[in-house]
């Protein structure tokens, strides 16, 4: 199978994944949906000699021990590429996706503008949430683009593996690669404090030693950024509140109180044209209530309220979000209903009955 063709037809039709697998052709996802590419089904055969040419000796070491590989990879005359190796019923199955060389501004992104200010935050933990190819990492790197462009700082970026490729403008970028550069984010992650870092930026926060240490970097001073898979702000808490022993909660809430900025969650929407995705997005900024809140879990549910009612500070829940995509007629009604958390009061709000006092 030659795969370089296949690349360069998957960047010209601008899909976001390439699906291989034994006895399926070639599958492709654009604007959310898969499609196949070509008509003649993968074999054993295929899929062994395709692994074995995208991976060095060392990452065939590691994929034979451990099952799975993920790593980054440049194609020349083409793109640079995340690629993820597995096994799948005993055969290989492998997923690439494309990494525009270009790093779009948070404008061009159409994200929200306090994510610039957010980004030129001096200490604090700042996270982006959201399923898997919702844009999370994409909106990491034009943050720290836009940090990069206005300060001059030492950034250290750990990731698995490294997509974006940043280069040195008024700051000092040191991005290190988990299996290449470190051996994992926990070992990483013990030494960094030790680097002279401003800017911390995990990929990826997995475990209760890689939390506890980004919570630990943002109180001592450091701005540090990273992503969760969770879907919302109030789940983010959650999730990270229960990262850790029932004992420790109340510190937790504490700590996490003291050092968090902001909570930006993504989910990217098929535009009503069909030109592509656009973010709908929810966005937690930190606030005298938001920090109350998060100290007492008897009113950390009250949260979302919080956000809703948070305009003055440029926070909107994602019901909000996904309204206003399609009151501008971005997305349809088909769309907005299947993203929102509350169809039917959507649906009531378009109506003009109003149920509570909160924005929309």
């Amino acid at each position: 199978m030659e795969l370089k063709p296949i690349l360069k037809k998957m960047l010209e039709l601008e899909a976001s994944d390439l699906h291989l697998k034994v006895g399926t052709p070639p599958t492709i996802r654009i604007n959310g949906e898969l499609t196949s590419f070509g008509t003649d089904p993968l074999t054993r055969d295929d899929l062994r000699e395709t692994a074995s040419s995208l991976m060095t000796k060392d990452q065939q070491s590691r994929f034979l021990e451990e099952k799975e590989l993920d790593f980054g990879l440049g194609v020349p005359g083409v793109s640079r590429f995340r690629v993820n190796i597995y096994i799948q019923r005993g055969s290989i199955g492998i997923a690439i996706r494309p990494i525009s060389r270009e790093i779009k501004t948070i404008k061009e992104l159409n994200l929200p503008s306090i994510l610039e200010e957010m980004a030129l935050a001096i200490r604090g933990l700042i996270l982006v949430t959201g399923t898997t190819g919702s844009g999370k990492s994409t909106t990491l790197a034009s943050m720290l683009e836009y940090l990069n462009k206005n300060k001059r700082k030492h950034i250290i970026t750990i990731e698995d593996p490294i997509e974006y490729l940043l280069s040195d403008k008024k700051s000092i970028i040191s991005q290190r690669e988990i299996g290449t550069d470190t051996k994992s984010f926990r070992s990483s992650l013990r030494h960094v404090l030790r680097q002279d870092p401003d800017i911390i930026m995990i990929g990826e926060i997995r475990d209760i030693e890689t939390m506890e240490t980004a919570l630990k970097a943002a109180d001592t001073g450091h701005l540090v950024f990273s992503t969760l898979h969770t879907l919302n702000a109030p789940e983010t808490i959650n999730r990270i509140i229960t990262f850790f022993p029932p004992y420790q909660h109340q510190h937790i809430r504490v700590l996490l109180s003291s050092v968090i900025k902001g909570i930006i969650s993504l989910r990217l929407l098929p535009r009503k044209d069909g030109t592509g995705r656009i973010p709908a997005t929810e966005i937690l900024v930190s606030t005298p209530t938001i920090r109350e809140y998060l100290l007492d879990e008897a009113k950390t549910r009250q949260i979302l309220d919080t956000i809703r009612e948070g305009e003055q500070y440029h926070m909107h829940s994602f019901d909000q979000s996904v309204m206003k995509l399609y009151k501008e007629g971005i997305i349809d009604f088909e769309t907005a209903l299947e993203n929102v958390n509350n169809p039917d009061e959507f649906k009531m709000r378009l109506k003009g009955i109003e149920q509570s006092s909160k924005r929309w």
